[in-house]
């Protein structure tokens, strides 16, 4: 459904109908080119909606699933906007992870080819020296962490006076991290007079409160129910005692249909002894959580991209801004404590259509969290008893 409204932030339904081509979202025909190049068809609902808006230069809160498209959604109408404009810092991306920053300045270069239009990634954990380097020289958009970003404004090696587009992805992860006095800070810099748009995948309070504080007069889109899960996603339980969760991991890798497998567990000391266990058994696995510098980090999301790493296990910096197609399963191996949680980490596969299975490994003392997470996302989740595993049995 769409909304649109005033700074209330209340919801009405959508009058007209919503373009179903990127053609008729009045797209400049170069990004057009890009896009069909990349060998993409048809917009995403969120696309479909928040375009147009965009392009119109109204602020805008776009709210989403995981994995439905968002980043287009705003990376589009920000590049037809500065085509053809002045060579300076003109739109600035602020998001929660280093990974998503990458990933987000990855879409802008795609759908920029031959545009003229730069970007550069600006990260904490990598050398100042080649982000001021670019920064110096010019580039159109930044896509940058908000802690990071902050060091580029108090050294001036980055100069925000020019920015008109100002864009808060995942805004709902970085009010969880607790970025919001840096967010504040960073906002507080900018020009006045500039359009905000505002993507998550949620809108509890904070974001709502955030919203109100720096956008004008906001059309919200939002598409599907807050808090539900991806319809294109298949939900299972297997009941199974915690010292027995390795042995059922193993033994469902054996499946010949789990070829790039995502694991989530609470802790990191939790990844690296999942990771252990699997490379004991011969099983390619790799560890992604916050104590990994940033080249192993991205080295280990290389490698679960190009299939040489069968299995990713990740704490949940992952369960955000990953975004790496073909992921056909997602195990959490541990139940995510906060239900909202749930919701993001399966949203990693099942992504932009296709389908995808999301397996939760629960032991006695997590079934209440499977039962709140169920009461969240509005419907029971089958449990599944595997012989010799089933705690119940």
């Amino acid at each position: 459904m769409t909304a649109t409204h005033d700074a209330s932030l209340a919801g009405a339904e959508a009058a007209e109908p919503t373009p179903t081509t990127f053609a008729a979202l009045g797209l400049d025909p170069r990004l057009l080119a890009a896009l069909a190049e990349s060998g993409y068809t048809a917009p995403t609902p969120i696309q479909r909606e928040a375009i147009p808006l965009a392009l119109e230069g109204r602020d805008l809160i776009g709210l989403a699933q995981t994995g439905t498209g968002k980043t287009a959604g705003f990376t589009l109408p920000l590049l037809h906007r500065l085509l053809d404009g002045p060579h300076r810092t003109r739109a600035l991306v602020l998001t929660p992870t280093r990974e998503l920053c990458l990933q987000v300045e990855e879409q802008v270069r795609k759908y920029a080819r031959g545009s003229g239009i730069d970007c550069v990634a600006v990260f904490g954990g990598v050398s100042y020296e080649p982000q001021e380097a670019a920064l110096r020289d010019g580039v159109d958009v930044v896509v940058a962490t908000p802690g990071r970003l902050l060091d580029h404004l108090e050294k001036q090696t980055m100069v925000p006076d020019d920015v008109e587009i100002l864009v808060l992805d995942e805004a709902d992860r970085m009010l969880d991290m607790g970025f919001a006095p840096q967010i504040n800070r960073v906002v507080a810099q900018l020009p006045r007079y500039r359009q905000t748009l505002l993507f998550s995948a949620t809108m509890p309070p904070e974001v709502e409160a955030l919203a109100r504080k720096y956008l004008r007069r906001p059309t919200v889109v939002q598409v599907g129910r807050r808090s539900s899960a991806a319809t294109t996603v298949a939900h299972a339980v297997y009941p199974v005692p915690r010292d027995k969760k390795h042995e059922l991991l193993r033994h469902l890798l054996d499946k010949p249909e789990m070829d790039s497998v995502l694991v989530f567990t609470r802790t990191k000391h939790g990844a690296d002894k999942v990771v252990r266990h699997l490379e004991s058994d011969g099983i390619p696995a790799t560890a992604m959580h916050a104590d990994k510098s940033q080249p192993q980090r991205m080295k280990a999301l290389e490698g679960f991209k190009d299939g040489s790493i069968r299995v990713l296990v990740a704490t949940d910096i992952a369960q955000r801004g990953l975004d790496v197609s073909g992921i056909t399963h997602v195990i959490n191996y541990d139940v995510p404590q906060q239900p909202e949680d749930y919701v993001h980490r399966i949203g990693r596969t099942g992504r932009a259509a296709a389908t995808g299975d999301a397996i939760t490994f629960m032991a006695p003392d997590e079934i209440a969290m499977v039962r709140t997470i169920e009461r969240v996302i509005g419907q029971p989740i089958p449990r599944i008893s595997e012989p010799g595993f089933d705690f119940g049995s």
